[in-house]
């Protein structure tokens, strides 16, 4: 009994250092002309107004401006609130989000690349943690699932005005 206990508590401890340690991370992105980051910056850090050209969400609120430290609401269609911090912000460069869950956190990275006449426009998301792999199957993947048409609509967006 003492030996299996033993043998029990090293699979766990050593899954846990795995798991702590994995990360996951999903990426898509689509180059487009005729576009200036400046542009998608607009659109992009007008958080309140996200749900006009994102049809999987309700709303998203921001107080305060969008900057490095503050803290926004989103909430997604079918599915309750969720706060997520704006950890680093580069203006018409680049914005990281992070939504902390129990024993994880999951990143979005969006990134605005300049190649020319031609613009980048990059969204990352990753899970890491002792849960990550939970978190990735119950939120991340589906979030991951969405980033493609999230660009199409970001784009048709500045694109109309």
């Amino acid at each position: 009994m003492k030996l299996a206990l033993m043998g029990l508590a090293v699979v766990v401890i050593a899954y846990s250092i795995f798991a702590y340690y994995h990360k996951w991370s999903k990426s898509y992105s689509q180059t487009v002309g005729n576009i200036k980051a400046e542009n998608i910056w607009k659109v992009w850090s007008d958080i309140n107004n996200w749900d006009t050209w994102q049809n999987d969400i309700e709303y998203a609120k921001l107080e305060g401006g969008f900057k490095a430290g503050n803290v926004f609401i989103l909430k997604p269609k079918g599915v309750p609130e969720v706060k997520i911090a704006l950890i680093e912000v580069e203006e018409n460069k680049l914005f990281t989000d992070l939504t902390k869950f129990p024993l994880a956190k999951m990143y979005g990275r969006h990134e605005f690349i300049q190649h020319g006449n031609e613009l980048e426009i990059k969204t990352t998301m990753s899970v890491e943690g002792y849960l990550g792999f939970i978190w990735r199957k119950i939120v991340a993947e589906d979030v991951a699932s969405g980033m493609e048409e999230q660009t199409k609509s970001l784009i048709k967006k500045v694109r109309d005005g």
